[in-house]
């Protein structure tokens, strides 16, 4: 950030960072490259981590660089040789089985009455039959798109994977000669992105990795002790990790359909399951106001009014891009002393 006091011309150039970098996540969120954002970021900060413990053991900086590069270029694509040859189905079809997860959900909701015990039943009023209606035709809504979502999956996948390479390289530059202002402001206003990104995306990667573990033993362990079994564990298990990256948002919409399809098996299952998911949610929003809250000084009313304007203005993707975008702008402010 400029000084007040600074010259006209440095002023102008730090106006000029400030557009292009704000120009750049506009056309990210525009053309649908926010996978592809998102893996830059996560692409570098992983290759300069995977550097600095390389270099703690006495290797020289270059070729720690060089190894860190190439372990993050080629790990994503030993992992996705060794998911498809073991669950290709399940990674092709993902688009497909979503799609049959909503229609499932439709009908279990249409189903309400008969699936809550009688005397609970009748306590509903009539009106609910029309929600119901509402409820299962957006499902059904739903279920129509992701028809037609398996080639924007795999070039979500696809943009995702440039963004690690492009990453990845960034983190390894050599830079060559004296860089001119432009580059300099440039310079800060992509540090503090990182900065963004590592405390919120990171810290919400790991808290929806721990979500998804706990959710994962009880499905997987807990409800058979029971003898319940829920249909499409697989993709509620997944489903889960995905959500719980979007903060506050992604852990609502996982309860509730889990809470679904463990109604479509029995009242006792959906109970067990709300039940699970508000303890372990509980533990959650404790941890996340410790990680994410305290790092970055946002309270819950500010993530979530950024959350759903961004929703408002670009879909789905922009309830990802809030926290990101809201921590960056916060951290600008500070910087500039504005806040």
């Amino acid at each position: 950030m400029a000084a007040p006091g600074a010259p006209p011309v440095a002023r102008s150039v730090a106006a000029a960072s400030y557009l292009l970098v704000a120009a750049t996540l506009l056309l990210v969120m525009w053309r649908g490259l926010l996978p592809g954002l998102l893996c830059v970021c996560l692409g570098f900060l992983l290759t300069r981590w995977l550097a600095g413990r390389l270099g703690a053991t006495r290797l020289a900086r270059r070729p720690a660089e060089v190894i860190a590069a190439a372990v993050v270029m080629v790990g994503p694509v030993l992992a996705v040789m060794l998911a498809l040859s073991h669950s290709r189905t399940y990674v092709v079809d993902a688009p497909q089985q979503y799609r049959d997860l909503l229609d499932f959900m439709a009908r279990t909701v249409l189903e309400l009455r008969l699936k809550l015990p009688a005397d609970i039943a009748a306590q509903l009023p009539e009106g609910a039959q029309e929600i119901q209606r509402i409820i299962a035709s957006y499902l059904g809504a739903q279920a129509g798109a992701l028809a037609v979502a398996g080639r924007a999956w795999l070039g979500a996948l696809l943009y995702a994977y440039v963004g690690l390479l492009i990453g990845a390289l960034a983190a390894v530059r050599v830079p060559h000669g004296l860089r001119g202002p432009l580059v300099r402001h440039l310079s800060q206003r992509v540090t503090l992105l990182g900065e963004a990104f590592r405390q919120i995306v990171a810290a919400q990667f790991w808290i929806a990795a721990f979500n998804t573990l706990l959710t994962a033993l009880f499905l997987v362990l807990v409800l058979p002790l029971w003898d319940l079994r829920l249909p499409y564990t697989p993709a509620l298990i997944t489903l889960t990790f995905v959500a719980g990256l979007v903060p506050i948002v992604g852990n609502l919409l996982c309860n509730v359909v889990i809470t679904i399809v463990g109604l479509s098996v029995s009242p006792v299952a959906a109970a067990a399951c709300l039940a699970f998911l508000i303890l372990i949610h509980k533990a959650e929003y404790v941890i996340n106001a410790k990680v994410v809250g305290l790092r970055t000084h946002m309270g819950v009313w500010e993530l979530l009014s950024v959350m759903f304007v961004a929703e408002a203005v670009f879909g789905p993707a922009g309830l990802v891009a809030a926290p990101l975008f809201y921590a960056y702008l916060k951290k600008e402010l500070e910087a500039a002393r504005l806040v």
